[in-house]
């Protein structure tokens, strides 16, 4: 992991990243009360969790904690068409009047004038909504915006033109309609950073292969999520959620932010661990009901080192903390809940809080027939990519589902025979290894092994 975290620093000051390193090299750094508190907006599906290593990575470089503020947005998905209400899914509107909301709670607990707005992917298009037709632009300093589709996924004509995503919907037009005499797509007075791939995000591509059409033109580039009037940053080879949540990207965001390169872009450990998150379903919404017991485990075999270390009933809030652990300790949550049956998830110790560790169930599904038990590989926080990374699950390379260029796929699905007995599935990817025990999917267990890195 350390090699691989490394290797994308040193890519990321390379080409435009080191110019602005350069120019940037004298600039002062905000004293500790002067830094202003940071509301990250995650992207479509998705929930505050996939910040954790962000944050971390803000706090080892100084960042006050009390000012680093991750959100989880209800009904996250956006709608396939933007005006037509349809259930478990949001608007442009709603998302924007979400995130005000959030806003106006950190100035007011904070005390702070202006807030940063960090987002990733559809976060970026609620930040640019709020920011220009939500009233953010007065108390906004600086926004970074992560893989966003500025211009849409795709442009083509008569293909879903009302859906968010779409470079032709009217909410995008508005978006990029031109701000000043040189064309800005950015609203002015507020600082703003872009952050792409340069080949490798699927949601910027020329050809349709991640939306269903291979070989169609979606009409949209590689640099689709850059925009005029903003610094627009290239992170070589990293994939779709790279952009924010990989060292690289915290090292230009940090750079953007204060002037300077951060200190390290490395995860300090702290001698006291409290973890703390909310128990959600596919909505971003409470698992009220739900029960979470944690298990220290074996990190080499997965099984348990005695009696459940931690266990607590969720209520309407959700949250499932605080937990005291050790950071030097591999966990097993596990996840009861009446709707989606038990989830089993295997952790790589956490070195630091978090007050994000988010737990969300998955199911049992039609498609797994009469496996003896399910196991998921996933990785929150970026994809898996054949040609790039050196990944193995449960002996497989690369693991099923993976295809063998690009990157566009995030987890792996693995059904064991029903007569065979539990046993230990490992997974492994550019050095974080997770090792958990199969559980019978007769009963509604599946087993998940999710990486932090």
């Amino acid at each position: 992991m350390q090699t691989r975290r490394s290797l994308l620093v040193a890519m990321a000051a390379t080409g435009t990243t080191a110019a602005m390193l350069t120019a940037c090299a004298t600039s002062p750094t905000p004293s500790y009360t002067e830094r202003p508190p940071i509301v990250f907006m995650h992207g479509n599906g998705d929930s505050a969790a996939l910040w954790q290593t962000t944050i971390w990575r803000f706090e080892s470089n100084g960042w006050p904690r009390d000012r680093l503020f991750a959100v989880d947005q209800p009904n996250p998905v956006a709608r396939d068409d933007d005006a037509v209400a349809q259930p478990g899914r949001s608007s442009t509107g709603e998302s924007a009047v979400f995130l005000k909301a959030e806003v106006d709670k950190v100035l007011k607990a904070t005390g702070a004038s202006k807030v940063v707005l960090i987002g990733n992917s559809r976060g970026g298009n609620t930040i640019r909504n709020y920011v220009q037709n939500g009233g953010g632009a007065a108390v906004v300093s600086h926004v970074v915006l992560g893989g966003n589709p500025a211009h849409g996924i795709w442009a083509v004509k008569g293909l879903r033109e009302n859906n968010e995503f779409s470079g032709l919907s009217g909410f995008m037009q508005q978006l990029n309609a031109p701000k000043g005499p040189n064309g800005e797509e950015v609203t002015p007075g507020v600082k703003w950073l872009t952050l792409r791939s340069d080949n490798n995000d699927k949601y910027a591509q020329p050809d349709g292969v991640w939306i269903g059409s291979p070989g169609k033109p979606t009409n949209i580039g590689f640099d689709g999520p850059a925009l005029k009037g903003a610094t627009n940053i290239v992170l070589p080879r990293v994939d779709h959620r790279e952009t924010s949540f990989s060292p690289a990207a915290f090292a230009a965001t940090w750079q953007f932010l204060t002037g300077q390169a951060p200190r390290t872009t490395e995860v300090a450990p702290e001698a006291a661990v409290v973890l703390n998150g909310r128990a959600l379903g596919a909505e971003n919404l409470p698992l009220n009901g739900a029960t979470v017991t944690v298990y220290a485990v074996d990190p080499a075999t997965g099984a348990r080192l005695g009696e459940a270390v931690f266990t607590k009933s969720i209520g309407a809030d959700g949250r499932w903390g605080p937990f005291k652990a050790r950071g030097d300790a591999a966990y097993e949550f596990v996840l009861a809940t009446p709707s989606y049956g038990t989830t089993h998830i295997y952790r790589s110790p956490f070195p630091r809080s978090s007050g994000v560790v988010n737990l969300k169930p998955e199911r049992v599904t039609p498609a797994d027939g009469s496996a003896g038990a399910v196991v998921v590989f996933t990785r929150p926080r970026g994809y898996f990519d054949a040609q790039r990374d050196t990944m193995r699950f449960d002996g497989q390379s690369p693991p099923a589902g993976v295809p063998p260029k690009g990157s566009g796929v995030s987890s792996s699905r693995l059904r064991t025979a029903a007569a065979e007995p539990q046993r230990a599935v490992t997974g492994e990817f550019n050095g974080e290894r997770i090792t958990g025990l199969t559980w019978p999917a007769a009963r509604e267990h599946v087993t998940v092994l999710e990486l932090t890195y």
